[in-house]
């Protein structure tokens, strides 16, 4: 249960003044339902109104609060003209200027003879200041209720920004004192203030310095939710590490026989991957390990050794793939070491029905099929094993954590290694898969050749057809990415539908496309056409990012691609320089770059480094797009930026490991106020861990 104490933070944002169910929907979708999220958004700017000129000072384009004799109101004689206020002081005149205002609305608010404070930019028209509808103006007596540092904060359309400003400062009375949760010295060495007093410094911004990532009020913040981040992803480690786990541990005489039947050897980080995976298995805590590899750097290969040890030591092991393509080609590519080892490996997707299921169901919980390849399909409950102990999931991101518990639970004390072709930046890894251990593959396998990465402006699509036709004629298969599936009225796009089109007419019947909208079924086929050779060219939305293996594919084209996020064109990039061949990968871009753009091209077609892309994508994009945080199930940070704020992370990581070891209940006073902090930034599920055990 929530603590009484954060009671007030969690009301509706309704409840705070001028929020009524109108504009309360706006700030729900800006900010979030609760008032605590209006205190998480934070303002991205300031407007300064201290400088306070004669009216012959105030400088061209500057705001600034002006004290002003008003002399007379002019009246437009045409309605679309201006209203016009003239107004003086000991060194010269000053015109406020209205558009399709009531003048006498504005007679009685800015009465002839009397004395106003006036905020606003001044413009110089003709040798005379005007302001152009005044931020402010009030009568001298009222001077002090016109900010004199006023906080810009992000906006959504029809929500006036004096509402939010106002809600905001309402919701200042909400914030409890809450008992401090950080370390004393942390917080002096630092020289932090305290979680209320940053809170409200953050909405209370003197100028733009305090607005910078790296000032001591927002760093303060930063480091309380990257805090509860990781605490809360360590304990639900710890957790795991005190359920019982069984010890696998095999002869290695599969092994043995699959390793001899490879036409290579293991490259240093595959052996080493695979010690740390046999010590976690031999273990008695159960593995909960996450296997890094670029594409292509060899991750099936360490997961099906994982998967012989477990055969060996007399259970079963089970892989699952986010596609039915990508489930199939596991299954396939598998295929002939698992002979040479001895050991049947069976498939099972949503599209197998009738008797052919039913007989590998039926031998899967009798023991006799000890591998099994499949989707989502193993999700299901007449899907049983009769002794699961291990299960590896594969692109971790597009699956949630409870499809990791439920494919768990299909065995006792089953252990799971979780891979991903992704490159994951550093600091990523620690906020989203902090819960296990990580090992990476840096190395190509041998025989991997580089791809050569072209950037070619869209305006030379001639040129790149005929370069394309060449390779073909070379025998070379083509892959032609485009952004969208059909035209979009908002977005010129060079729609895939279009550009099969525009292709078929150059090579005939010989392009395919697939795209996201397509069944199954389809899809399937015209990926099986391509990779029989049936078709040269494959026109494709990003569906083909992930999984089919194509050696005789020569060429990436990818249109756009200053739209892609970086790690999706490394991705892309990845489908083709997998055969003998020499590979060439061209990034079509719009002649009218931003330099972000033109920065993210340069950085693909410099390294083939998954991991150096990666990071360079999170410093370019931020975490929310790196793994399209929205759909992957990442954690969203409000107060961190981990492009700014990794060096914080660490320190939190450190931190949070050292409380669960010290204080695993969470029982001292410090740890009943990190307690509060888990759900002050509603990591729930964490504090219900440290209550059921």
């Amino acid at each position: 249960m929530r603590p009484a104490i954060l009671f007030p933070l969690f009301k509706p944002v309704t409840a705070l003044p001028g929020l009524g169910p109108r504009l309360g929907k706006l700030v729900e979708k800006l900010a979030g339902g609760h008032v605590v999220d209006l205190l998480w958004h934070l303002p991205c700017g300031v407007i300064d109104r201290r400088f306070s000129p004669k009216i012959a000072q105030a400088p061209n384009g500057r705001i600034a609060t002006l004290t002003v004799r008003v002399d007379s109101h002019v009246a437009p004689v045409n309605p679309r003209h201006p209203y016009r206020i003239r107004c003086t002081d000991d060194t010269g005149v000053l015109e406020l200027v209205y558009f399709h205002v009531k003048g006498d609305w504005l007679a009685k608010q800015i009465p002839v003879g009397s004395t106003m404070v006036v905020s606003g930019k001044v413009e110089w028209f003709n040798d005379t200041p005007q302001i152009s509808h005044p931020d402010a103006v009030v009568p001298l007596e009222a001077r002090d209720e016109i900010e004199t540092v006023e906080p810009v904060y992000p906006m959504t359309a029809g929500l006036p920004a004096k509402t939010l400003r106002k809600a905001v400062r309402a919701a200042f009375a909400d914030i409890p004192a809450l008992e401090e949760w950080q370390d004393p010295a942390w917080l002096a060495r630092r020289q932090w203030p305290t979680w209320p007093d940053a809170l409200k410094r953050a909405h209370t911004p003197e100028d733009e310095a305090d607005l910078a990532p790296t000032s001591a009020i927002r760093s303060r913040l930063a480091y309380d939710e990257l805090l509860a981040n990781q605490l809360a992803l360590m304990l639900v480690r710890s957790s795991q590490r005190r359920l019982v786990g069984r010890v696998t541990q095999g002869d290695g005489s599969l092994r043995g026989k699959a390793l001899a039947a490879l036409p290579f050897a293991l490259t240093g980080s595959q052996s080493t991957a695979l010690e740390e995976i046999y010590a976690d298995m031999a273990a008695d805590a159960r593995m909960l390990r996450l296997l890094q590899g670029d594409v292509g750097s060899g991750k099936t290969v360490v997961a099906l050794l994982a998967m012989l040890n477990a055969v060996e030591a007399g259970g079963q092991a089970a892989l699952m793939a986010p596609t039915e393509i990508l489930a199939r080609q596991h299954a396939e590519s598998l295929a002939p070491l698992c002979k040479a080892a001895g050991v049947e490996i069976g498939l099972l997707t949503g599209r197998d029905k009738g008797k052919g299921r039913q007989a590998v169901l039926d031998r899967l919980a009798s023991g006799e099929l000890p591998l099994l390849v499949g989707t989502h399909a193993l999700f299901q409950e007449d899907v049983a094993f009769k002794d699961l102990a291990l299960a590896v999931i594969d692109e971790q991101h597009r699956f949630g954590v409870h499809q990791r518990l439920q494919l768990s639970a299909k065995g006792r004390a089953v252990d799971v290694l979780v891979m991903t072709a992704t490159p994951i930046p550093r600091t990523l890894t620690l906020t989203a898969y902090g819960d296990m251990d990580v090992s990476r593959l840096m190395e190509k396998p041998a025989g991997r050749k580089p791809v050569q990465t072209v950037t070619i402006a869209l305006d030379r699509l001639e040129e790149i057809v005929h370069g394309v036709r060449r390779k073909v004629q070379e025998g070379g298969r083509v892959y032609w990415v485009c952004p969208l599936v059909d035209e979009s009225e908002q977005i010129d796009l060079a729609a895939a539908t279009e550009r099969h089109a525009f292709l078929s007419a150059s090579f005939g019947d010989r392009v395919g496309l697939v795209h996201g909208k397509m069944r199954g079924p389809d899809k399937d086929a015209v990926m099986a056409a391509f990779a029989e050779g049936a078709l040269d060219v494959l026109v494709a939305t990003t569906v083909i990012e992930v999984g089919v293996n194509v050696p005789e594919a020569t060429v990436m084209v990818i249109e756009h691609a200053e739209r892609f996020g970086l790690a999706q064109l490394h991705q892309l990039r990845g489908r083709v320089g997998r055969g003998e061949k020499p590979s060439t990968c061209l990034l079509l871009f719009d002649p009218h770059l931003t330099e972000t753009a033109r920065s993210r091209l340069k950085t693909l077609r410099d390294t083939e480094d998954g991991f150096i892309i990666a990071e360079e994508d999170l410093r370019l994009r931020g975490a929310g797009e790196v793994l399209g945080t929205r759909q992957s199930g990442l954690p969203g940070f409000r107060l961190a930026d981990l492009a700014v704020h990794g060096e914080l992370l660490a320190v939190a990581r450190d931190d949070a490991k050292l409380i669960v070891d010290r204080d695993p209940e969470l029982a001292t006073p410090r740890g009943q106020a990190l307690r509060t902090l888990l759900y002050l930034f509603e990591r729930d599920a964490a504090a219900k861990t440290l209550r059921s055990g």
